[in-house]
């Protein structure tokens, strides 16, 4: 449905590269009439995250450390300031953990490194949305979608500390969405089967988990980023005006599997 966001603003958080979720969502917000904003993290990214931004008129880029107060402070003005005091739309597609707590055990997952996980994967959506809420106050509400997965519900092997920062995040979304509610401001998850972006190749076994993900979710097929990008969609749409605190699979049906 073309034009749902027609005169709507979004600043979304984790864009890397053209494989990224981030970015499937920010193209489908732009076929639909959004205006954009960006942030990236690290020198070594900037150049790809200016050029894509460029290719759908993206009004502002800003590089953002989301475990600093400071940058998430001068982002979320500048984004007010490029978008005349107002957001309608948060994108939170942002997750970190050192590779090599993604390939032991986690039992063996140092303290500095647990808590840098939780921080920049789960904190960060408490400390954008705290940003966010007067922004999309001004507009008369918002929507907030973050980028979740299965391994915060269930263990799967490899995925470790990453999967006890998911398990925090889902329950951020669900207590955001209470918080934010009165404001009209939604909160929602997305829980992706395997998308072969730069965070899935630094899991151990990848590979291995696309074949069994074939064979056991019930439509028996891999889903692409495009596939997240339609679902956000819905989320951050009026469509969705009455979900809020929830998790959407997009994974053929692989969670609703026992084995």
């Amino acid at each position: 449905m073309a034009g749902r966001f027609e005169g709507k603003q979004a600043l979304v958080l984790g864009v890397a590269n053209k494989r990224s979720i981030a970015w499937a969502i920010a193209r489908r917000l732009h076929d639909e009439g959004a205006e954009l904003a960006f942030t990236f993290q690290g020198e070594r990214i900037e150049k790809t995250v200016r050029e894509l931004a460029d290719s759908v008129g993206g009004r502002l880029v800003g590089e953002c450390d989301v475990r600093s107060d400071d940058d998430l402070d001068r982002v979320f003005s500048a984004t007010a300031e490029a978008f005349g005091g107002g957001l309608d739309c948060l994108v939170h597609s942002v997750a970190f953990a050192a590779a090599e707590d993604l390939e032991g055990r986690f039992v063996d997952t140092p303290r500095d490194r647990f808590w840098m996980a939780v921080d920049i994967s789960a904190y960060s959506l408490v400390a954008a949305a705290r940003r966010a809420e007067p922004l999309m106050q001004g507009r008369g509400g918002g929507s907030i979608v973050t980028m979740t997965y299965l391994g915060g519900v269930r263990a799967v092997p490899h995925y470790n500390v990453m999967g006890v920062a998911k398990a925090t995040l889902d329950a951020s979304v669900r207590y955001l969405a209470w918080d934010l509610g009165h404001a009209n401001i939604r909160v929602n998850a997305i829980s992706a089967g395997p998308v072969r972006t730069l965070a899935a190749r630094s899991i151990a076994g990848f590979t291995t988990m696309e074949d069994m993900f074939e064979q056991r979710a019930p439509l028996h097929r891999h889903m692409d980023a495009d596939d997240c990008g339609a679902a956000a969609a819905y989320l951050l749409s009026e469509d969705g005006r009455n979900v809020t605190g929830a998790t959407l699979y997009v994974d053929a049906g692989y969670h609703a599997m026992g084995m």
